[in-house]
């Protein structure tokens, strides 16, 4: 007599080793969007810039210098045409008064990004960091330029 095998004919046998490719195409893919943001990411500044038809503000700061600059360059301290150094002066002595002093910056539409720059950094040097930038309503006329 024949008998067969007691044993029951094995199936499938359960993988050991995990299918790398999926992982990799993955991988891929995050490595390219990453390498694609990443120049985005750094070359970009997050500002915050003064609206033109924001609220204006409801109670006037006590401690502030008044500080323009007109198209020709000049530069005004509370209305009175100043050099660079007298206001240099001015705010290094008032930031040693009251170091919070806030400066309500108001610049021609004409004047170089450059000498704003230059405008702040003297203030900055001089210790005052709290500088508002003025501008008008969005309903307000301009006001008339000073006669000199």
């Amino acid at each position: 007599m024949a008998f067969g095998r007691l044993q029951r004919p094995q199936g499938s046998q359960p993988m050991s080793e995990i299918n790398m490719t999926p992982l990799i195409d993955v991988m891929l893919v995050l490595l390219i969007i990453f390498m694609i943001t990443a120049p985005m990411m750094t070359s970009r500044l997050k500002l915050d810039l003064p609206k033109a038809d924001a609220a204006q503000p409801s109670q006037p700061v006590p401690d502030s210098l008044a500080v323009a600059i007109t198209a020709d360059g000049l530069l005004h301290l509370d209305d009175q045409i100043v050099s660079p150094e007298a206001l240099a002066q001015r705010a290094l002595a008032q930031a040693k008064a009251k170091p919070q002093t806030e400066v309500q910056l108001r610049a021609d539409k004409v004047v170089a990004y450059g000498k704003v720059a230059e405008l702040i950094g003297l203030l900055q040097k001089a210790g005052l960091n709290r500088i508002a930038f003025v501008t008008e309503g969005a309903g307000e006329a301009p006001a008339p330029a000073p006669q000199p």
